[in-house]
């Protein structure tokens, strides 16, 4: 019984909270912490999916709020929550957020890390390394 409630909690180690189900997911690595970003309306979701040892949410917490901003193209007034998960208040003055604002801002240079294909959704996942040129 112990390990089939371990393995409930390890597949669900990035499921949406209620408000965030359903809703399209980003993925963002902040100085080395990766987070799913989800956003609806002026809140957005972080869930961190990498392991880290011990983290305190101080950074964690900062770094959620970058990976938001990101995402959002807002500003975060606040974020809440633990090193898992976090919830932040955006904001994003008048019109809401609008995912789309995120553009290039100028050329990368890119090489990948790591790649592999996803068991979840059966494609290819790449983990790259990006310098802004």
């Amino acid at each position: 019984m112990r390990y089939l409630a371990l393995l409930c909690l390890l597949a669900a180690c990035n499921t949406a909270g209620p408000h965030f189900r359903g809703l399209p997911v980003t993925t963002v690595t902040i100085d080395g912490s990766t987070f799913d970003v989800r956003v609806n309306g002026r809140l957005a979701e972080a869930i961190r999916t990498n392991m880290q040892y011990a983290p305190r949410f101080g950074p964690i917490q900062s770094r959620a709020g970058r990976a938001m901003e990101m995402v959002s193209g807002c500003s975060v007034k606040e974020v809440r929550g633990d090193q898992a998960q976090a919830t932040g208040i955006l904001d994003c003055g008048k019109g809401g957020p609008k995912i789309d604002r995120l553009k290039p801002q100028g050329e990368y240079d890119c090489y990948t890390v790591d790649s592999y294909i996803s068991a979840a959704t059966n494609e290819l996942v790449l983990d790259l390394d990006c310098t802004l040129i």
